[in-house]
């Protein structure tokens, strides 16, 4: 699964310098869904959450959409423990939210950092890729068996091909929003997307993805078995936006959420907008997503129904810790998570 590639040219070019880049051979994603195939009733129920997340996006069913999990996953183990927790709170507030679970295997960083499960699933900073991938699918797998939707940020257009069958809902990130790679992804996508507004807070960044992702596209790519293809794509239909501040700024009050409506509306867009309560809405403190949770569902109970979600970020044990060889079992490692009293006492109480 993991080869690497048996060449001279891996290792210096034909003036035998050394190279800049050294190749790693991985499954084609053919090849990793034989592997570890989907059952057909695993694939008719993912259709069927991502059919339920688009009515209520559409305005068709009058629940709320909940995305919530770690930050990013990196202890198996306890994603899973969360997991069975979630399940049984979803199952009983589902006649008011559809929750979704975070299931975030790749990591955007400002600058250097660990990229996550998908890429450095041991965190040692060397990267593997072949066993990353094959972690990840296992865990989506096993996540998806216990009956709950699936969240993901697409981070790597690449990744989706080995991993997207399974998921159900996807995040833009406010970093690659404006990536015309990841809007021609996106308009090949068959689940639901979000775009979040850029990290300066300003949501044209945004509208204007929502736009290209909508338009059939032509592009690059490479083939379920490995080789490169033209893509043609017929335009994603259900995207959406997602307000998460920044640079200091928060945008989940009644008037930015009015301004974003607007906006939308004036570019004949979906007005479906789903609020991150954490990031810079919530500036990095964690506990600031309870308020911003209770204020914009006030907001919708008052009448405003373009709200059509949320998304907390929430794990087994509060706050966040920095990465080491001994680690408070279910905390996160990346930014800070609601622990989950706090989150089963805050989705109750909505």
């Amino acid at each position: 699964m993991n080869m690497p590639l048996k060449t001279e040219l891996t290792q210096q070019d034909s003036q035998g310098t050394p190279a800049h880049r050294v190749e790693t051979r991985l499954p084609t994603p053919a090849e990793l869904r034989r592997k570890m195939p989907t059952t057909d009733a695993l694939a008719a129920r993912v259709a069927e959450h991502r059919q339920a997340i688009r009515a209520i996006l559409r305005g068709d069913d009058p629940r709320l959409l909940i995305v919530m999990g770690p930050c990013s996953i990196h202890d198996e183990v306890a994603a899973l423990e969360y997991a069975e927790k979630l399940k049984v709170l979803a199952d009983t507030v589902s006649d008011r939210f559809l929750i979704v679970m975070r299931a975030y295997l790749e990591k955007p960083r400002t600058t250097v950092g660990w990229k996550g499960l998908l890429y450095d699933p041991e965190r040692t900073g060397e990267g593997n890729l072949g066993e990353g991938l094959l972690r990840s699918r296992r865990l989506l797998l096993n996540l998806a068996g216990m009956g709950l939707p699936l969240a993901t940020e697409a981070l790597s257009p690449f990744a989706m091909d080995y991993l997207g069958d399974l998921i159900s809902w996807t995040a833009i990130g406010a970093r690659t929003t404006e990536s015309q790679v990841h809007r021609e992804m996106v308009s090949g996508l068959p689940m639901p997307t979000g775009f979040k507004n850029g990290t300066d807070g300003g949501i044209a960044v945004a509208t204007n993805a929502m736009k290209s992702a909508a338009h059939p596209h032509h592009h690059m790519g490479v083939s379920a078995t490995g080789a490169p293809v033209m893509i043609t794509t017929r335009g994603n239909p259900d995207t959406h936006l997602v307000l998460r501040g920044g640079r200091g700024i928060t945008n989940y009050d009644a008037g930015s959420i009015e301004q974003a409506v607007a906006s939308l509306r004036k570019a004949c867009l979906s007005t479906a907008v789903m609020v991150d309560c954490s990031h810079d809405n919530a500036r990095k403190q964690a506990e600031r997503q309870l308020d911003i949770a209770r204020d914009v569902m006030a907001q919708r109970l008052a009448g405003n129904h373009h709200i059509r979600g949320l998304m907390l970020e929430s794990f087994l044990e509060p706050g966040r810790q920095d990465d080491g060889e001994e680690l408070r079992y279910g905390c996160s490692i990346t930014d800070p998570c609601l622990g989950w009293a706090q989150t089963e006492a805050l989705i109750r109480s909505l």
